[in-house]
């Protein structure tokens, strides 16, 4: 159940890239996955992920979504800026060959 002490996330289009910020838990990923599937208009889309600060494994379901949606439309994708939580999560289950990082903004541990 979403607690009313956190705040909720926001996704936005910043320019030429879509930026998340806040926590991507169970209370909110199914409205951020549509509301994110929303903003690929271009056809490379880049996700900032440097806001996000609280993650469960419901955010790796999330990634794989976009990235499905993005194959779909036939759009590239790559996630930026991505915190330390979530590198570990992505390390734990494993999905770093799923996931398209921007190799510029993730350390070599993180691409398995």
């Amino acid at each position: 159940m979403n607690d009313s002490k956190i705040p909720a996330p926001t996704i936005m289009r910043e320019g030429d890239r879509i930026v998340l910020q806040g926590p991507v838990t169970i209370d909110f990923v199914v409205k951020l996955t549509r509301q994110g599937i929303a903003l690929f208009e271009n056809p490379s889309v880049t996700v900032d992920l440097e806001g996000v600060t609280d993650v469960d494994s419901t955010i790796i379901s999330m990634l794989l979504e976009w990235q499905r949606a993005a194959q779909k439309t036939k759009r590239s994708l790559q996630f930026i800026h991505l915190p330390e939580n979530l590198k570990s999560l992505i390390q734990l289950y494993g999905v770093a060959e799923l996931i398209p990082f921007s190799r510029d903004h993730t350390p070599e541990s993180c691409i398995a």
